[in-house]
């Protein structure tokens, strides 16, 4: 599906008004390397100063934050899948046991930075932001808590900080900003400085979608024919994600919808719509006074 705003491939700072701007900057992250220890979790909290959001156990995973929120902006997810072995002639598996084998999908999840933001373009204050590297941020000192962001981010990504009025930001949007003043500054996120095994790796968005396209190429090679890159294609819904991953399974098994939209695409048609219905409406009105 083709957007209907811009062409695909347009660096998303430059139709922002940002001149001279530098190649764009995104995440590729990997996970048939990622090995759940939560580094980027803790290490984007430390830089970020992210509050705690709940140490309890969710009794569904070796997980205790569950998903994306204004208190967390990178999640791992620990996905228990079981893997059916071939049985015996006696009904065991060819493991020994008489249960089916399993394998972990872990995942760290963060927001997408899409290229088109529905979250940015429904902001009344312009407190989101697109910056010289394409990523999209949340200024605090502008937002003023509507919420309009929340239910326009298709992925379910920002959120209003909760917490006690010594908290920071409570009642304000909040999500991942890549880093921002890092990256500015010539470093690496937080997030992927951390990460040990480079599952989380960070750099021009062009040259991410190569690096993934050469990984994808070499697993399937391999024979892992399930593993597949999400959003990673400047033609979808999104018109591309800033931050791509590689998947060993289907989105909706992370989580993460099979087909995003976002969810201002069909507000210029909609519009029209409504003024050629308020048109309709008053030439009827002054048709039917002309009448008495």
């Amino acid at each position: 599906m083709k957007l209907q705003f811009r062409e695909p491939g347009i660096n998303p700072a430059v139709l922002s008004g940002w001149e001279d701007a530098p190649p764009r900057k995104g995440f590729f992250t990997d996970t048939s390397i990622c090995i759940g220890c939560k580094a980027c979790e803790v290490a984007c909290k430390e830089w970020n100063h992210v509050p705690e959001d709940g140490l309890e156990w969710l009794g569904t995973s070796y997980d205790n934050t569950g998903s994306l929120g204004a208190s967390t902006w990178r999640h791992v997810a620990f996905i228990e899948q079981p893997i059916a072995k071939p049985a015996s002639e006696n009904g065991i598996a060819s493991n020994g046991s008489a249960n089916p084998d399993f394998r972990w999908l872990m995942s760290s999840d963060v927001c997408k930075h899409c290229t088109e933001a529905g979250c940015l373009d429904v902001c009344p204050t312009g407190a989101l932001f697109r910056t010289e590297f394409g990523t999209v941020v949340v200024q605090d000192d502008i937002c003023n808590g509507c919420g309009y962001c929340v239910p326009a981010c298709p992925f379910g990504v920002i959120d209003r900080r909760d917490g006690s009025d010594s908290a920071k930001n409570v009642g304000i949007a909040q999500k991942c900003t890549l880093c921002y003043d890092r990256i500015g500054a010539g470093m690496t996120p937080a997030c992927a400085q951390a990460c040990p095994t480079e599952s989380i790796q960070f750099g021009d968005l062009d040259e991410l979608r190569v690096r993934a396209q050469e990984r994808i190429e070499l697993l399937h090679q391999q024979g892992n024919k399930s593993a597949r890159l999400y959003g990673e294609d400047p033609n979808d819904g999104i018109g591309g994600a800033g931050a791509i991953f590689l998947l060993l399974d289907e989105p909706e098994v992370y989580g993460l919808p099979p087909n995003p939209v976002v969810t201002t695409r069909d507000l210029p048609e909609m519009w029209k719509r409504a003024g050629a219905a308020a048109l309709a409406l008053i030439v009827g009105l002054a048709a039917a006074s002309l009448k008495r």
